[in-house]
Parts: C-alpha cells; sequence; structure tokens
C-alpha cells in the first residue's frame, strides 16, 4: 500500500469513528432488528406532510418574502391570510393572522382511511373534532379531522386535496420543488424533555411514523427524525427548550442551482436573517441553507435529500457531528457557537444524492453505514 493509500485508509476510519460508524458502534446501532413501534395498516395511515398553516401578522412582508425567496406562488389572499403554491397543490403553505400556532396537516389516502385514522386515535384516548365545511373549503380539501398532540400542537388529517385548474408558476426563474409521494418537505417541532417519551409514542404508536435515526443523551432519546414515506425523515421532534415551537419546515427544490440563487438573493438582501449557512446533513445528505421568516421560525432551502426504502430502512443512532460541512450557526449575521458541535475532523467525501432528471435514478439503501461509504482521496 502506498502512503498515500495508507493516509487515506486512516483518514476514512477516522471518519467513520467520528460519525459512530466503527464497527463495535455499527454492531449496535445498526443490527437487524424489527421496528419497536406500531405500523401503519396496510394500505392505510398517514402518507405524508401535506400542508402547514403558521401565524404571521406581517402579511406584506410575507407576500414579498416567500415569492422573493423561494419562488413560492401567492394563489390567495384575504384581510388575515395568505395562501401559497408549490406544485399542483392549490393549497400548501399559509399564514393565517388569527392562528395561535402552527397547524400540520397530514394527508390520508381517502376517506376510510381518515376515518380508521379517527377511530385508532380515540382508541387511545385522544380528542378527534371533524374539521366543519368551512375548514375543508379553506384548506383546499375534501374533509378532514383535527386533533392535538401530547404538547399541544395542532394537527389536521385530510384526504382530497383539491389540484389547481393552472400549473404551478414560480415567482422567480426555478424548475419548482421535490413534493408528490414524499409531500411538501419535513417540520421541525422543539418541545420540554419531560414530554418527549408521550410526545414520541404518540408519534409512532398512534400516527404510525417510523424513526430513520435517533440521538440519545445519558441513555435516553432525546432527538429522533421519523418518515412515512421515502423522504429519510417528514417529522422531526427534539427536547430542546423550556416550552413547545416550531423550530424549521424544510423545503427541497428540484435542482441545486435554485438553492444556491436563494441563497445569493438572502445573503444579498437578509444577510442577517440566514440562521444556518449552507451544508450538508449527515442522516439525509441534504444540502441546504437555513434562513429565519417573517414569523421568526425558520425554514431550511435544500436539494439532494436522501430517499430510503420505508419496509426496509433500519434506525441508527444519529452521529454526533450533525453535518458533514457547512451549516455554520449564524444570529445577526454573525457566526456563533454551534449547539450540535463540530466534528474533530472534517469528513471525506460522500457522493450527492441525485435523482430523475438530475443526472441519475436514486437507489435506497437500507442502513446509514451504506450511504456514507466512500473512498480514500487519492
Amino acid at each position: 500500500m502506498s502512503d498515500t493509500e495508507d493516509k487515506g485508509s486512516a483518514l476514512l476510519t477516522s471518519r467513520r469513528d467520528v460519525l459512530g460508524l466503527g464497527a463495535a458502534a455499527a454492531a449496535l446501532t445498526l443490527s437487524d432488528k424489527t421496528w419497536a413501534t406500531a405500523k401503519s395498516s396496510p394500505g392505510g395511515g398517514l402518507q405524508s406532510l401535506g400542508y402547514m398553516v403558521v401565524p404571521g401578522q406581517d402579511l406584506d412582508a410575507w407576500s414579498a418574502w416567500a415569492p422573493k425567496v423561494f419562488g413560492l406562488q401567492l394563489a390567495d389572499r384575504s384581510a388575515s391570510t395568505r395562501v401559497f403554491r408549490m406544485d399542483e397543490y392549490q393549497h400548501r403553505f399559509a399564514i393565517d393572522q388569527g392562528a395561535q400556532g402552527p397547524t400540520y396537516g397530514w394527508e390520508v389516502a381517502d376517506g376510510r382511511d381518515m376515518d380508521a385514522m379517527a377511530a385508532r386515535l380515540e382508541a387511545g384516548g385522544v380528542k378527534v373534532t371533524p374539521g366543519s365545511r368551512a375548514l375543508a373549503a379553506q384548506r383546499c380539501v375534501a374533509d378532514l379531522i383535527t386533533l392535538s398532540d401530547p404538547v399541544g400542537n395542532s394537527l389536521e388529517i385530510f384526504h382530497g386535496p383539491a389540484r389547481a385548474s393552472t400549473p404551478f408558476q414560480p415567482a422567480r426563474t426555478m424548475r419548482g420543488f421535490r413534493t408528490g409521494e414524499l409531500g411538501m418537505g419535513h417540520v421541525a417541532c422543539f418541545f420540554p424533555l419531560a414530554r418527549y417519551e408521550e410526545t414520541s409514542r404518540f408519534y409512532k404508536e398512534l400516527l404510525g411514523f417510523r424513526v430513520s435515526d435517533f440521538r440519545e443523551v445519558d441513555g435516553k432519546r432525546v432527538h429522533e427524525f421519523m418518515h412515512l414515506n421515502p423522504r429519510e425523515h417528514s417529522m422531526v421532534i427534539a427536547a430542546i427548550g423550556d416550552h413547545t415551537r416550531l423550530h424549521h419546515i424544510m423545503m427541497e427544490m428540484q435542482f441545486l442551482d435554485d438553492v444556491g440563487q436563494s441563497y445569493d438573493i438572502v445573503n444579498r438582501d437578509y444577510y442577517n436573517r440566514i440562521a444556518a449557512t449552507m451544508g450538508r446533513h449527515n442522516n439525509d445528505l441534504m444540502t441546504s441553507f437555513y434562513v429565519r421568516s417573517p414569523s421568526e421560525f425558520q425554514i431550511e432551502c435544500g436539494w439532494g435529500g436522501l430517499l430510503i426504502d420505508p419496509k426496509r430502512w433500519q434506525e441508527a443512532e444519529w452521529p454526533n457531528s450533525g453535518d458533514l460541512w457547512g451549516h455554520q450557526l449564524m444570529q445577526d449575521g454573525k457566526p456563533t457557537t454551534s449547539v450540535l458541535g463540530a466534528p474533530t475532523e472534517r469528513p471525506l467525501a460522500t457522493p450527492l444524492q441525485v435523482y430523475g432528471e438530475n443526472f441519475e435514478t436514486h437507489h435506497r439503501p437500507t442502513k446509514l453505514r451504506d450511504i456514507l461509504k466512500t473512498e480514500p482521496l487519492r
């Protein structure tokens, strides 16, 4: 073996150790296992994140900001709301002056699946309320039910989303968003540690989410990334802080250049609103940046997220570093200390996750170690 190969091999071993993928760690966290949580019923259950409704007082700011930064299409407006499109759905992202907090809209296939979910929730002791015709019309869906999770988040489970009569027309030059069966993106919610276990069980055992990866502190889970479909995660829950809040919404663009152009716009016009610089995560492999919205929660704008096989994926502990590179946390335009900590050594290159119309069709691995394999630098 040459000196270069020897150094490369050492770097690779070091990288796997940093990512928690040494032989011992792999045997511990990636061994074959069955799901500890309840699975969705065959052919039923939640399919994806269908829409988000968030509070916002400055509707004029949202009307300008969302189209300019992300290319979202303003589809409807009233005295107290703004509704944006990001694909063929009439309603994906709405700002509501009267909302007390965010509402998470989860899609099911049809009314039968929605009724089955309602029965399952009620059997679990959760109060479920049928949505009114007026609310269904406002959300542009055929029907829905409403409920709250253990930490008070407002949830809506719906079916029959209305499709727009005209194609999605982005507000600036870009190729659109990666949605379809994957849903509108993912959400991350923070809440107190004391409520973590019951909230985690609610999402897994009653709503049918499955864990993709997780983080533990002192032997207890405090962070879980959960999936419903091939998107590596549609929901993130984390025990951070002393109150419940929406941390961020992720919107994934079809092309990396569209993300880069959004990043240019933010750097030029909203630099003090950058929450995390451009970087790449080491679980879903998303290349993205984070920006604080006019309502203060963050939006992650990304590309190239990992697709998995939901039936075969095995949960694993999330590597401590959090990122392959980048995602420097920012506050008022200045770098701040990362809450996750940085790896002691930069990892080697991991192939980009490309997909249809992005040069090749992406495969769907079953283990975290499979997507982090790489060859030593030459």
